[in-house]
């Protein structure tokens, strides 16, 4: 014999109605059945709401049960021939009547208890497991309707009621041996007392009632039939990638129904699990999905984690005080406390100084946890013994579950530091003996990402998924946007990185789309987005709290390079580009690097000197390894080195730097570039990655610039630099009669630092460094007379995304 239930969405409507019965047609043809079904979807909650107006003294509670009624009569007038329809209908009428007089007295009385609770929403279950009956019978599937209520036998705990299973099993037992038929139809989740008098089995529990049946009738399996094709590896509605488990044992299926996956009622296991009857999971609208099978021995799928699950609204209750140190007897008189209150204990973890003993519960009971603990430990508060109860809501708990966790070491590790990584904090943490769980409590506004990166980590072996946002589309953006989208597939299938971007802004608009920012139409989409507000831009990346999150700095702005902070508390990696954080005071820039370190992320910023040439990173290499940097000679600025290539006199100084500006080499503000500042920054962030202590105004600058061309606008700027053609024109003629070129050059060594133009000769690496390029000279400990060079080009819009673009992949693959 087989036994098959069938939840609320299976037997919504007709339509599902009838593939049900398809179900069970087929099923009948190989073996006698038994059939137990749920209340039409959304019933029950129905059910519950229209008591509960009822005993508020609203009569809107009529309306719903009017609804309720109509929706039956509906199903048997769609399911059963119009000849047969008679009797059911006014099987239909009659207990809806009974439902309104209940109501009726409920509303009188102004009382709900929860005896009439469990007779009011006895009926969902009661009316449609008959309805069923008759559409099989319309259908020539002969079968026996059997009430529930007559075989399954518990205490008097109204609406969590708990069942008398030797009495349950005698009746179960009786019913079914004098009975011929080879198909049986019984309401799932309703059952009696010894008095007679209807209780229920819980929300879920007409999984319960099918196990309960199994188990009495040595089943050959039980099948339960709802609306997913199995139990998954995580909530799909989480997690985009979660995939069906085949096969899980009993107990991996009892602690991840335990832990909130909702597939399956948690007390179903045990019944069947005494009795080795297996437990498949289908779909009922796509029964041809092999499902899951929950059975004693489960098969290896390679992996030592099962599931990720999760409970929402937990409230943590910690007990904390001096007095309770070497003390024997707190913990049975918290738990005493809490179960004279009938408040379930769902995680323990306690201190192994015995300072502290810290449980989880549901939210709802917190309140009366807190009076209830108080009061218990009145005495100890009062001395000082004992600090009161302290209680922390909007918690969940997140769970890693797995046979074959057990004597393989690292998962603990794996699991905490993948959601560390994500900023993720835990709040408390417990592992059974058994080594099958492992839980975690964190804030509920973390659930989603927490779930998703473990699931990664655990499961996808595919790619991992970034979160990209970035502010700065202009020149250096908008390329960045390009390369991101002709790298997708090499990123995905040489490094396993989905990089996607799901926020953009410039200065006038902000888009956000969680699910990928299209990048043929980001142009489009931007310009009818909302209004850009830096500080919504920031708090919305905040909010989404999405995993491995990257922000990606491309401006030269002041307001943007002061957010990085708030997104480094969020363990969100920076890549910045915009080079005014790192060149800023010592201190901020310190800061910068210690939140990094602290919340587990990245602050990156190669392109800060030198665009796409890897000079921060060498540097950050040799010292790594040990070495010792005494001394940096460079050419930072492909601004200038292009500028002094191409200027020989003929043309103006002015005409050379705009078309620097034109192809993209310059700073927003040229200024930047020919005074020297940006030179400053850039030596400066050398000298501080050495280690150095060092602000802006402890660097000497050499500028060659005529004061009058510093001031005013930049229109100003271009009109100054022409009036003083002469002055260029002679620091020109003096290198050239030197035999000598002009430089731009940074350097530092012993602790000091200087920028300005010198007269370079043909044997040093500078004179022949054409274009746009810049060189970086290291003389190291390791490296002492030849020095490591690092040398191409140092501006465009091009290589400087490129940085950009690498940067992100560094801060990805952390």
């Amino acid at each position: 014999m087989q036994v098959l239930k069938f939840g609320g969405t299976s037997v919504a409507n007709a339509e599902n109605i009838n593939k049900v019965v398809q179900i069970l047609k087929e099923a009948a043809a190989r073996e006698k059945i038994v059939v137990v079904a749920s209340a039409l979807g959304g019933t029950t909650d129905a059910l519950l709401a229209a008591g509960t107006l009822a005993s508020e003294g609203n009569e809107a509670y009529k309306e719903k049960l009017k609804e309720l009624e109509q929706r039956h009569l509906d199903a048997v007038k769609a399911l059963i021939p119009v000849s047969q329809q008679s009797g059911i209908l006014s099987m239909v009428k009659k207990n809806c009547n009974e439902m309104e007089d209940i109501c009726n007295g409920v509303f009188l009385l102004r009382e709900l208890s929860h005896r009439t609770k469990d007779r009011i929403v006895s009926y969902g279950e009661l009316i449609s497991s008959r309805i069923l009956s008759a559409r099989l019978e319309a259908d020539g599937v002969a079968n026996v309707w059997k009430d529930a209520r007559e075989l399954i036998i518990t205490d008097s705990h109204f609406t969590n009621a708990t069942v008398d299973l030797n009495t349950t099993n005698e009746k179960i037992e009786a019913f079914f041996s004098a009975s011929d038929a080879a198909v049986f139809v019984l309401p799932g989740f309703v059952a009696s007392d010894a008095n007679g008098i209807t209780t229920t089995l819980g929300r879920g529990g007409s999984d319960y009632t099918a196990a309960i049946l199994a188990a009495g009738l040595h089943a050959s399996s039980l099948e339960i039939w709802t609306d997913v094709s199995g139990m998954m590896t995580a909530d799909p509605r989480l997690v985009q990638n979660a995939r069906v488990i085949p096969h899980i044992s009993y107990q991996e299926a009892m602690e991840l129904s335990h832990f909130g996956a909702k597939v399956i009622y948690p007390p179903t296991i045990q019944p069947v699990m005494k009795k080795n009857i297996p437990v498949w999971i289908k779909n009922t609208f796509a029964p041809g999905d092999f499902g899951t099978v929950i059975e004693s021995g489960t098969v290896k799928n390679g992996n030592n984690i099962r599931g990720i699950s999760s409970i929402s609204r937990i409230a943590l209750l910690s007990l904390e005080g001096s007095g309770m140190v070497g003390i024997p007897g707190f913990s049975r008189r918290l738990f005493e406390a809490l179960a004279n209150e009938q408040i379930n204990v769902i995680i323990i973890t306690q201190s192994s100084s015995e300072h502290s003993i810290c449980v989880g519960i549901d939210e709802v009971f917190a309140g009366r946890a807190k009076a209830a603990v108080d009061k218990a430990f009145s005495h100890e508060i009062e001395t000082g013994k004992v600090d009161p109860l302290q209680v922390e809501k909007n918690l969940s708990i997140v769970a890693l579950v797995g046979d074959n966790m057990k004597s393989h070491p690292g998962i603990s590790g794996k699991m905490f530091g993948t959601i560390g990584r994500n900023g993720v904090n835990v709040r408390a943490i417990a592992q059974g003996s058994s080594e099958r769980n492992i839980s975690a409590v964190i804030a509920s506004s973390d659930v989603r990402k927490a779930i998703n990166v473990l699931h990664e980590e655990f499961f996808e072996t595919t790619y991992k998924q970034v979160n990209l946002f970035i502010i700065g589309v202009g020149n250096v953006g908008s390329r960045l946007l390009s390369q991101l989208e002709q790298q997708k597939e090499y990123l995905q299938e040489n490094l396993r990185l989905q990089v996607r971007v799901v926020g953009i802004a410039n200065s006038r608009n902000m888009l956000f789309n969680d699910e990928g920012i299209s990048m043929q139409n980001w142009k489009e989409e931007l310009a009818k987005s909302e209004a850009m507000n830096l500080d919504q831009f920031v708090r919305n990346i905040q909010l989404k709290n999405l995993r491995n999150s990257v922000f990606a700095d491309v401006t030269a702005n002041h307001e943007v390079a002061g957010c990085y902070a708030s997104l480094l508390e969020k363990s969100v990696s920076v890549v910045a580009c915009n080079k005014i954080a790192c060149s800023a005071d010592y201190s901020y820039y310190r800061k910068l690097k210690d939140l990094a370190r602290e919340y587990n992320c990245q602050f990156l910023f190669e392109t800060n000197v030198g665009a796409g040439l890897p000079v921060i990173g060498t540097l950050n290499d040799l010292l790594r390894s040990g070495d010792k940097v005494n001394r940096i000679e460079a050419v930072l600025s492909g601004t200038l080195n292009f500028v002094f290539n191409n200027y020989n006199g003929e043309k103006n100084f002015a005409d050379v730097v705009k078309k620097a500006q034109e192809e993209g080499y310059t700073e927003p503000d040229p200024r930047l570039d020919l005074s020297g500042t940006d030179v400053m920054r850039k030596i400066m962030i050398l000298a501080r990655e050495t280690g150095e202590k060092i602000e802006m105004n402890q660097i000497d600058n050499k500028t060659f610039m005529p004061e009058s061309c510093m001031k005013g606008s930049v229109a100003d700027f271009y009109s100054a630099m022409a009036t003083e053609e002469a002055h260029f024109k002679k620091l020109y003629e003096e290198a050239q009669k030197a035999g000598k070129k002009l430089k731009f050059v940074a350097k530092y060594e012993n602790g000091k630092a200087s920028v300005g133009l010198q007269h370079i000769d043909q044997q040093h690496d500078f004179f022949h460094l054409y274009g746009k390029d810049n060189v970086v000279l290291f003389y190291t400990e390791r490296y002492p007379d030849q020095p490591l060079v690092v040398k191409g080009a140092g501006a465009g819009a091009e290589v400087t995304a490129s940085g950009v673009f690498a940067d992100i992949t560094r801060a990805s693959k952390m």
